[in-house]
């Protein structure tokens, strides 16, 4: 579906994410979570002393910046080696998520935010509420590795 196009899906209408855990949800409810926000594809650092996971500005190569959208989506596990699947077996995953992911607050027994596509029914009001990478990102085949300490960034989230 076009982006800007309504999401009209019965699974929209039931919202799916208030009656079921992750656990119970089809393949089809749990890839509607993705907002589209891009936060996921950017490059993240870790202190190894405190744990504590910093993103950058600089996103996967194959993240289209302007529609947030991994563009090898189907492929991207074999195409990009550091790419997961986000699953319930690797739950260590769902830290490295930001704070505003529908996985990762579902997760945490909380809520979507009101801005998430399967509350508003748009899939630009992620992009709309400024919660996406769109016009913020630089493209990781423009960044030398050991730049990415220069490219830290601080997201303000408004869950």
């Amino acid at each position: 579906m076009p982006a800007g196009m309504p999401l009209t899906t019965q699974a929209v209408a039931a919202e799916f994410w208030r009656s079921k855990s992750l656990a119970e949800m089809n393949t089809a409810e749990w890839e509607a979570l993705c907002d589209g926000c891009g936060r996921c594809c950017l490059h993240k650092l870790e202190d190894e002393t405190t744990q504590e996971i910093f993103y950058t500005d600089v996103a996967c190569r194959y993240l289209n910046l302007h529609t947030c959208r991994c563009r090898v989506y189907p492929k991207r596990l074999q195409k990009e080696a550091s790419c997961m699947q986000l699953t319930l077996a690797h739950q260590e995953a769902f830290a490295w998520l930001p704070p505003s992911c529908a996985y990762r607050l579902l997760y945490e027994g909380q809520d979507l935010p009101w801005w998430h596509p399967l509350k508003t029914g748009q899939r630009e009001s992620v992009h709309e509420a400024g919660i996406s990478v769109r016009h913020a990102v630089v493209s990781e085949t423009d960044v030398a590795e050991d730049e990415l300490e220069e490219h830290i960034i601080y997201w303000v989230d408004t869950p």
